[in-house]
């Protein structure tokens, strides 16, 4: 009797995905496959639809057309969003409303347990992905008096709080220091070596490209190609091409 090979779903798997906002298409038949413990780096100018692609995956913006599962698990069906850790385009990491860097970064821990209140092993994985960061010693901090890389960093860290085996970070980069541009690769060298699979959204590679394995180029809302990272990879025009 010999063993059946045993196969692991992609943790992604989008096909043929047709999507618009406000009436504009956007996204033109994007294919996007991303497998367990993967770095996929999207790529492409301001418009190419890198950002509607990873809305369309977390389900905020519906599909007009094609296919998405999830861990092996078409969308309509998925329950497990505990899975999966998002940190959206760069905003203020309250929304105006007070909050100290710990309680930002706890809501993070509410898809594992509905609304109870957070218990000791919460607060434990809190204190982690704090660490995790650099900022568990501004923890009881409010969030707003933070610069904008810390900012970034709590949004991190409230994504990380879960131990996502799916990490989605928009535009991680733009505007933030030296600092968190380290603290960021060294946080995504971490999930990496746990096993997580990351699909990041850039404008160039820049300090992550050892991390990354794949780049996937978009244009007008299409794949335009699709491999390791090499040096055509560049920072990228309003107009869609390398600088």
């Amino acid at each position: 009797m010999t063993d059946t090979p045993v196969t692991t779903a992609p943790v992604i798997r989008l096909r043929g995905a047709v999507a618009a906002l406000g009436g504009r298409p956007v996204l033109r038949g994007v294919d996007l496959t991303v497998r367990p413990g993967e770095v996929v780096a999207l790529l492409g100018a301001n418009g190419s639809g890198k950002s509607t692609t990873v809305k369309a995956v977390v389900g905020s913006v519906p599909l007009e057309d094609g296919e998405l599962a999830l861990f092996g698990t078409p969308l309509a069906g998925f329950r497990a969003w505990q899975r999966i850790g998002y940190v959206p385009q760069r905003t203020t990491a309250t929304g105006g409303v007070p909050a100290t860097v710990r309680e930002v970064v706890a809501t993070g821990r509410l898809p594992l347990h509905r609304l109870l209140p957070l218990r000791r092993r919460d607060r434990a994985a809190v204190d982690r992905a704090l660490d995790a960061v650099g900022l568990l010693d501004r923890a009881g901090d409010g969030v707003a008096d933070l610069s904008g890389g810390q900012q970034q960093r709590v949004l991190i860290a409230r994504a990380l709080v879960g131990a996502p085996d799916l990490l989605i970070m928009d535009e991680p980069m733009a505007g933030v220091d030296l600092a968190s541009q380290r603290v960021l690769a060294d946080t995504l060298r971490h999930e990496v070596a746990r096993g997580a699979a990351v699909l990041l959204v850039l404008h160039e590679l820049g300090p992550l490209e050892p991390l990354i394995d794949r780049a996937v180029l978009l244009r007008d809302g299409r794949v335009v190609q699709d491999g390791p990272p090499d040096a055509h990879h560049r920072p990228f025009t309003a107009q869609g091409v390398p600088a």
